[in-house]
């Protein structure tokens, strides 16, 4: 029997253009799948999907993009922290609610994974989220070190974004058993990186613990390693990719309503050239 995946990469605002496939998928009613795996912004793009909520995940994107009591340099002076990541709790209950029950009800016969990290570990862990733990586990994949509070615990347990112990969960999915793979990107599908600033950081943050250090160290290099495996064609496995023909306007934490707006579109876009491609 098939077993069809969704994946959506993480990328801080750069979610906006996940939300636009997501919302060319809902007004074409288009959900096939059978499990999805989700990280960082990834994770609050999916639950607003699963919540059949259309264009809700983009109204969110914007508010976090404008609110004050979200991004400020004065909470990175005086709280160590440009995010309040926290205060995704509000959003999701009064801003842009989230429809917690109908997502429920949508993964009843599936499963959803949202990936954080284990920030003792510092290996992956694929949370199946409750009524209680959603948001939660949406935090906890969202929560960046040296960014945001820097860790979020859940049942005890201390987790930070899980774009950092898996970015691109695709060899994950295949062990799972996925046989038809789609991919929502946040950068073009081929592009590779590089060690960044962040995973220099963490390297020399955490070099106490070499457990968590070598998850910064080898970030880059497990993101490459999920490019590299997806261009291998793995047998028994078609694996399709959704991504952005270039680099999008915004960045993890750089943003703008206006950019979001162009990326948002980009995505829709991107999204209903795939479903012409599918039904062609």
């Amino acid at each position: 029997m098939s077993k069809k995946v969704l994946i959506i990469q993480g990328g801080g605002f750069r979610t906006g253009f996940s939300a636009g496939v997501l919302d060319a998928f809902l007004a074409m009613k288009h959900n096939p799948y059978d499990a999805y795996y989700a990280v960082s912004g990834g994770a609050i793009a999916v639950s607003y999907f699963l919540g059949n909520q259309y264009k809700k995940c983009f109204e969110s994107m914007c508010l976090l993009a404008t609110d004050k009591n979200f991004m400020s340099y004065n909470k990175l002076i005086r709280q160590n922290m440009l995010m309040d990541v926290d205060y995704f709790y509000k959003v999701a209950d009064e801003k842009v609610p989230f429809d917690v029950d109908t997502a429920l009800n949508n993964i009843k016969e599936k499963d959803l994974a949202i990936v954080m990290t284990n920030k003792i570990t510092g290996q992956a862990e694929y949370f199946h989220p409750t009524k209680k733990t959603w948001m939660d586990a949406v935090i906890a994949s969202c929560t960046l070190p040296f960014v945001t509070k820097g860790k979020h615990i859940i049942n005890e347990n201390e987790y930070m974004d899980g774009g950092w112990s898996d970015p691109l969960p695709v060899i994950r999915a295949v062990e799972d058993g996925a046989s038809e793979i789609t991919i929502i990107r946040t950068s073009p599908k081929d592009l590779k990186v590089s060690q960044s600033w962040s995973d220099y950081i963490g390297t020399f943050a955490f070099r106490s613990n070499s457990k968590l250090k070598a998850c910064f160290e080898n970030n880059h290099r497990k993101y490459n390693d999920a490019i590299d495996f997806i261009n291998t064609k793995p047998k028994g496995v078609t694996i399709r990719q959704i991504a952005p023909e270039i680099p999008l306007l915004t960045g993890t934490y750089s943003n703008s309503i206006s950019v979001i707006t162009k990326d948002y579109r980009h995505g829709m876009q991107r999204g209903l050239d795939f479903l012409h491609q599918d039904n062609a």
